[in-house]
């Protein structure tokens, strides 16, 4: 065969095997693709970072919702995984650092009519129990003090796996819950309309935090 058709054949070749389906492309690494996971003892104790955590909620105002937040919670953790009977969370929120983005808003949460942050200054939480509910969640009961009264919540919480930063080990927590705002002596309603349309009753809470693994 002729040199020439020899390399029209190769060509082909080549181009036959190219035009095949790409290799599916490796999908970005992840946090904690990117992050070694440390060891730790089963029953640990933990520190909020205040800097790294918020507490946010949502309220409906008539079909919307409106969001707020708490800035720089405080609180601890000790986690027995081994003995979750062993495992207590406590957390703080000031009252007085609520946000909705709005400033005549903000004032009118921190008034009588609502919070009452001069007489309630500040939000408590103390775990009761916790149970078990998947590989990294849990649920957490416990009692929630806003507004002078304390009631039985329950919370749905995730934890990350450790990881390293800032020269300590450290865990991400996520926590979810709702409770009805009245429940709490929260019962102020807009003249005119009826009750729950402007404000909603069911307020929605989420917790966003960074614990700090404290030394045995």
């Amino acid at each position: 065969m002729h040199p020439s058709a020899l390399s029209v054949i190769a060509l082909l070749l080549i181009s036959a095997c190219s035009s095949g389906d790409p290799a599916p492309a490796r999908a970005a690494p992840t946090a904690t693709d990117k992050l070694s996971v440390p060891a730790v003892p089963h029953a640990s104790n933990w520190v909020l970072d205040p800097e790294n955590s918020s507490a946010q909620f949502s309220c409906k105002h008539v079909f919307t919702n409106v969001r707020g937040m708490f800035h720089k919670p405080s609180g601890t953790l000790t986690l027995d995984e081994g003995n979750l009977a062993n495992t207590r969370a406590n957390a703080t929120i000031d009252v007085s650092t609520i946000t909705t983005g709005v400033e005549e808003r903000d004032a009118h949460l921190k008034s009588p009519d609502f919070f009452d942050v001069a007489k309630f200054p500040g939000i408590t939480f103390a775990s009761t129990s916790v149970s078990k509910s998947g590989a990294t969640s849990y649920a957490m009961m416990g009692n929630l003090t806003m507004h002078g009264i304390t009631k039985p919540v329950t919370l749905a919480v995730t934890l990350s796996p450790p990881f390293n930063h800032a020269g300590g080990i450290r865990r991400a927590v996520e926590a979810t819950g709702a409770v009805n705002r009245k429940d709490f002596g929260l019962r102020w309603e807009f003249p005119g309309e009826g009750a729950g349309v402007v404000v909603g009753d069911n307020i929605e809470i989420s917790i966003d935090a960074e614990l700090v693994l404290q030394p045995e």
